[in-house]
């Protein structure tokens, strides 16, 4: 019924190995499987991120355009439909149906041609993805998701194997003080439902709400968490301050604890180059020097109480 996309399958290939190559292999017969369970027409042609294929259907009983969503499940994606359900639609997409054991699932239809990226002015986006932080994160995330205090317990353990593998002085430095940062708060690592990756390009326009939140990586933590992807996302570093400011203030964040689970992010990917032995991103570098108030000889930025 479908080609798939020879992008999925070198990046499903490389995110995932065996895993992605068998997923791939048995694409077809799952997408034919749940256009017929479903009850569903294609309607367009294939979307695909790095390790997912989104299918653009309409129900055939009562017309509804919906979209499908085929997925690896890993430790990652296996809480996206408990987080969706648990939102029901509240600045996230819907969540119409799923399938437990394959992951499959069926969708409310968003514009996938405007995504957040469209607004002219990173800063107006910014200020929309606090906004639907500031909803998604209200509750408390259901039982069994993955935690952020086991995220930051496997970190802060690597993290003395990661420092010996950085060459560069100050950039061993950055790590280590978004380590020592992490520590002070690891004990305190709260309970609030997280998308984890809400960057303007998994924001949507929608019919229901201007826009809305899709493709969660979703954990259990504290909302400081969720600030790295807008501060990352169309990258200013004249802006970083501003918008961690704007953002922690939408939310009604403390910004120390903020701060320290922001750095925990630059921390994550550093330990994600190391393991895998790229250089360090150059941005996120920056956004940590930004929020640790460095220079080349000391502290040079302040963040407002």
């Amino acid at each position: 019924m479908i080609d798939i996309p020879r992008g999925l399958a070198e990046s499903l290939d490389a995110y995932a190995g065996e895993a992605g190559r068998a997923f791939v292999a048995a694409l077809p017969a799952r997408v034919e499987e749940f256009v017929e369970r479903w009850g569903l027409r294609v309607e367009g042609p294939p979307m695909h991120g790095v390790a997912a294929l989104v299918l653009p259907v309409v129900r055939r009983a009562g017309g509804v355009r919906a979209a499908v969503k085929f997925q690896v499940r890993d430790e990652e994606t296996a809480g996206e439909p408990v987080a969706l359900r648990a939102w029901d639609g509240r600045g996230a997409v819907r969540l119409l149906d799923h399938d437990a054991e394959t992951g499959t699932m069926l969708l409310e239809r968003l514009d996938e041609r405007r995504m957040l990226s469209s607004v002219a002015d990173p800063r107006e986006g910014v200020l929309v993805i606090a906004e639907l932080l500031a909803r998604l994160t209200a509750g408390a995330a259901p039982e069994g998701m993955r935690t952020l205090s086991g995220i930051a317990a496997r970190m802060l353990a690597d993290v003395p194997g990661a420092l010996v593998r950085i060459g560069d002085p100050w950039r061993r430095g950055i790590v280590a003080s978004c380590a020592a940062a992490v520590r002070e708060v690891a004990g305190e690592a709260g309970d609030r439902l997280l998308h984890w990756d809400l960057h303007f390009e998994n924001v949507l326009a929608g019919a229901r709400e201007p826009w809305l939140a899709i493709d969660p990586k979703p954990l259990a933590g504290d909302p400081g968490f969720e600030l790295w992807p807008a501060l990352d996302n169309r990258f200013d570093a004249q802006d970083v301050v501003w918008r961690f400011e704007a953002m922690t203030g939408v939310l009604g964040l403390d910004r120390e604890r903020a701060r320290a689970w922001t750095l925990g992010r630059v921390l994550q990917n550093a330990l994600w180059d190391v393991a895998d032995g790229r250089p360090l991103a150059d941005d996120g570098m920056e956004i940590a020097r930004r929020l640790l108030g460095w220079s080349g000889a000391g502290r040079v930025v302040t963040l407002r109480a």
